[in-house]
């Protein structure tokens, strides 16, 4: 008989369990070092990149790009363990290390506007503190969901790279908002990447566990 369900109670777990240890990486490590000493990284360049208010569309929108790829990759991964949740959960793991160990800040300029994007980026930044910034977790998230429906079979082409210029466009609007500096979004990128290999190692590593006692 056909499954029909939108998403199974196992699957329902893994989208909770991953946004909820999401959360926790990101607010619970502000809690934990709010008085540690923090580290800026900003560069030159990134003062020289400028604010552009609407692009907070882009940056708060991205919670809708998110449910519905993480929805999607969690109901259509046949791989045991889910490759995607294993590298989402690697890859907070290593955020919430680097966020206790190296806790960094930025200086966020001073929004004086008062159009609808002026507010938006007044209430962002007083919702979300300028620190524990290294590695974005916004540009590690967008990133993985580009990992994740890349050369899917479900997903056709034109799905794939709309995806892809997605995710481009939320690691783009973290500096033109002025809540993230390059090397955040650098990090970011880099880290939903190698979590997905290392996540790819370990269903390898499964299968040949599997095969090897079938034998």
């Amino acid at each position: 008989m056909k499954n029909n369900r939108l998403i199974s109670p196992s699957e329902a777990l893994l989208f909770a369990g991953a946004w909820g240890y999401n959360l926790f990486a990101f607010a619970g490590s502000k809690q934990i070092t709010r008085h540690f000493t923090h580290h800026q990284i900003t560069t030159p360049i990134d003062d020289a990149i400028p604010l552009i208010p609407w692009t907070i569309l882009i940056y708060l929108g991205c919670y809708l790009f998110w449910i519905w790829v993480y929805y999607f990759c969690i109901r259509h991964d046949r791989s045991y363990p889910h490759r995607f949740v294993i590298s989402h959960f690697i890859g907070v793991s290593v955020s919430l290390l680097t966020f206790l160990l190296f806790p960094t800040i930025m200086t966020r300029p001073e929004i004086t506007g008062t159009n609808v994007f002026h507010q938006l980026l007044k209430l962002t930044y007083w919702v979300d503190t300028p620190d524990t910034l290294f590695p974005s977790l916004h540009c590690f998230v967008s990133w993985l969901c580009w990992i994740g429906v890349r050369k899917h079979p479900l997903v056709p082409k034109w799905g794939q790279w709309t995806c892809f210029a997605i995710a481009v466009a939320i690691c783009v609007s973290t500096l033109t908002v002025k809540q993230h500096v390059i090397a955040d979004v650098v990090s970011g990128i880099v880290l939903a990447e190698v979590s997905y290999w290392i996540a790819g190692l370990c269903e390898k590593k499964r299968r040949r566990g599997a095969c090897q006692t079938k034998a």
